[in-house]
């Protein structure tokens, strides 16, 4: 009995120790494909949850509550065969400290995804190895999670998971699904999210994202004053990296996530703040222009 007891410890132990890097809601949806087995994408659903969940992705030991909250919806549109394709929508939130707030870093839609995927197959995955389509999607999207996430606690702290996912486009570069390469789509695809983030010419994203989280909404529950004003001065290095080359992939994604996070916290702004931000803003987001007049009507 007491040999058993030592061993469920030991187990609990190995299973602590092996903590997951992630805490993802992970779906899919096959509602468009007519006739198709259910059973078969719930089954893959399960896989791919495991697959992200009960991996060690990360370098560091993370804690239970430092896990990476984010959410990766796989909306399948066709079927042909063993081959299917759709989309793919992205979401990473972060905590912010001493607060129950959780703030939207990431949140957009990969419009490229195609895989082959046979009923019952393991889902193998090898950091230099293109094993399949399938695990390099969202071993892909899992790095930059982490990439983003560590940037946004320390300066260039994601720089190690940014490398190993420009890897895995490199690793795509002779494939025939959509996504991985630099003439597709409009410069708004897989390699241009990592080119953009690797890219020493727009290293100020760096910047933004550190000086938005870390110094900004982090310290805004001591002093919303000097929060604010660190996430201005981020706003500024964004509209640095924009000046630069304008409608970057980067900072499309950046202003898509944060445009009414960045209305709500400067509404109680001072006037000058708010006058500098709604112009940033409009720079950053022309589109959009008229949404960042609510910020200049409450007081």
């Amino acid at each position: 009995m007491k040999r058993i007891l030592l061993f469920v410890i030991f187990v609990c132990y190995l299973a602590g120790s092996f903590a997951q890097d992630f805490q993802c809601q992970l779906s899919i949806n096959a509602q468009s494909i007519a006739g198709s087995n259910r059973e078969k994408f719930n089954s893959l659903q399960q896989e791919l949850y495991k697959f992200v969940n009960d991996r060690k992705w990360c370098q560091y030991k993370l804690k239970t509550n430092e896990r990476i909250e984010c959410a990766i919806l796989i909306n399948l549109t066709e079927m042909s065969g063993a081959v299917y394709t759709g989309t793919m929508t992205i979401q990473l939130q972060r905590p912010i400290f001493n607060t129950n707030y959780k703030s939207t870093v990431l949140n957009f839609q990969d419009k490229s995804v195609k895989f082959t995927y046979e009923e019952g197959a393991p889902l193998e995955y090898a950091e230099n190895s293109n094993l399949s389509q399938l695990t390099s999607l969202i071993a892909y999207y899992l790095n930059i999670f982490l990439g983003v996430d560590f940037d946004t606690f320390s300066l260039n702290g994601g720089s190690p998971y940014y490398n190993i996912a420009q890897n895995i486009v490199n690793l795509n570069q002779t494939v025939s699904e959509p996504g991985w390469k630099s003439y597709e789509t409009g410069q708004r695809n897989r390699y241009w999210l990592v080119e953009n983030l690797t890219n020493a010419t727009y290293s100020k994203i760096h910047e933004f994202l550190y000086k938005y989280y870390r110094l900004g909404l982090d310290v805004m529950s001591e002093s919303v004053d000097v929060g604010r004003a660190s996430i201005l001065d981020a706003l500024r290095d964004l509209q640095k990296v924009n000046a630069q080359k304008s409608n970057i992939y980067i900072v499309q994604l950046m202003v898509l996530a944060k445009s009414d996070e960045i209305v709500n916290i400067f509404s109680e702004a001072p006037e000058m703040e708010k006058s500098e931000v709604i112009k940033l803003m409009k720079q950053l987001d022309p589109s959009n222009s008229s949404k960042y007049n609510a910020i200049s009507k409450t007081n």
